[in-house]
């Protein structure tokens, strides 16, 4: 395992839940049934056994209905095993959730109780499982989205809980750039001044045990302490994916549309009921990673430029994707021709070379040492840039439809207060569909 200051992370994380438990008065889970939820978990239950803590510890699983039949198995087992040590929340209320697979969709709702016969599985049979009609908690609002339900439930735990109360979060910040942001924040309120915990709520904090470790790290954690762990990993492994290509996720997420092939193959009798529960799954499985969705060198069809290909593709959209699309591109163009972006020296050098037609506008605030460029037109493509891709092009705009990026993040996109609250008002529309 890796060591830092002369500690290993399990020993260092072991420290960490001894934190929390020192510092808070209740402590609960997120487990989703991945690897690392599964880990801190273990971890979590181990320590408070080993050191005779009567408090039950809360687990939160926020189950998305598609998923492969061994991670319900896995999820069912802990909840299980555990029953006694454990306050458990499995949470099956419709929500919606983004849906990458699909040009006609922007979001699915899992749990769905006007689509139950579509549902890949059947709901959970246990006296703890909270949906439609077993619902404690007040705040729900129906088909609310999957990151508010989370967050409302973590704001309901606090409330129904008297004193502080941490949620456990299993992430490391090798995985992601949004993942390590969310350790490394060096604006946010800590707990006592440890980076690893984040103050969300009046009385209530996020904290981030695992973030230093490795995927390598978990797998030897597993090993050595005999931790129980989804046996679909095994599978995976089987298939010949390397350890940091196993991810478990929603299958119709954007992170896990490339692997939504593996349903086939691992698992057929769960594919046939993914594949029908969401149009354009089948299609994203056969060609997730080509280009047909945006994956690897993307090549024009005969005859069009990146701008007319975008126009082309808006135009065999439905109407409100549509309009979302446009909207976006809009807002990048206008941001690009008026206020500018921010650029480094080496972009700036190519982008002179190569003659695009652009306008310095010195640096963007007093600290900073990039300049604020901006373009005098969109590129169609900016292929023969090399020291960035955070440039405008029309060939952007495209990969985003063909990825069904829906928010655009390919573009550099990221949610205002503003699209959020418009969001919800898209859900509504689209939840009838």
């Amino acid at each position: 395992m890796k060591v830092y200051k002369n500690i290993n992370v399990y020993d260092a994380t072991m420290e960490r839940i001894k934190f929390a438990f020192d510092n808070f008065d209740n402590i609960y889970v997120s487990f989703s049934g991945g690897k690392d939820s599964g880990l801190l978990l273990n971890m979590v239950l181990d320590y408070k056994r080993k050191h005779n803590i009567k408090k039950k510890v809360g687990v939160f699983h926020q189950d998305f209905e598609a998923q492969y039949q061994l991670t319900t198995d896995y999820v069912t087992k802990m909840f299980d095993d555990n029953i006694d040590d454990i306050e458990p929340y499995w949470v099956c209320l419709p929500m919606g959730s983004r849906c990458a697979v699909s040009n006609y969709q922007m979001y699915w709702f899992p749990w769905d109780d006007e689509k139950e016969d579509l549902w890949v599985r059947p709901m959970p049979d246990r006296p703890y499982i909270i949906n439609l009609k077993n619902n404690p908690i007040e705040m729900y609002k129906y088909k609310m989205t999957q990151e508010d339900l989370y967050s409302m439930f973590a704001n309901w735990y606090a409330k129904h809980h008297k004193g502080t109360t941490i949620c456990l979060v299993g992430i490391r910040a090798d995985e992601s750039i949004n993942r390590y942001r969310a350790y490394a924040n060096a604006r946010k309120e800590l707990m006592k001044g440890s980076q690893w915990t984040t103050k969300m709520g009046k009385t209530w904090y996020n904290a981030y045990p695992l973030y230093d470790w490795t995927t390598k790290d978990v797998w030897v954690a597993n090993a050595k302490y005999g931790y129980e762990y989804n046996k679909i990993y095994d599978l995976y492994y089987k298939a010949g994916l390397s350890i940091n290509q196993m991810r478990v996720s929603s299958p119709y997420h954007e992170n896990a549309k490339e692997s939504l092939n593996l349903y086939r193959v691992l698992e057929p009798m769960t594919w046939i009921k993914v594949v029908s529960r969401v149009n354009g799954a089948n299609f994203a499985a056969i060609y997730g990673n080509t280009k047909l969705m945006g994956v690897g060198k993307i090549t024009l069809p005969k005859g069009h430029t990146w701008r007319s290909y975008v126009k082309f593709l808006l135009a065999t959209l439905p109407e409100k994707i549509r309009e979302n699309y446009i909207n976006k591109f809009k807002t990048s163009i206008r941001f690009w021709w008026k206020n500018g972006g921010v650029v480094n020296e080496d972009a700036i050098k190519e982008l002179e070379a190569c003659n695009y037609k652009i306008r310095n506008n010195g640096k963007s605030h007093y600290k900073s040492s990039k300049d604020r460029l901006v373009f005098l037109g969109t590129p169609d493509h900016t292929d023969d840039i090399k020291s960035t891709i955070d440039i405008p092009s029309w060939k952007r705009m495209a990969v985003c439809i063909l990825r069904n990026d829906h928010l655009c993040k390919y573009m550099g996109f990221a949610q205002t207060k503003k699209q959020i609250a418009r969001e919800r008002e898209l859900i509504e529309k689209y939840k009838r569909l």
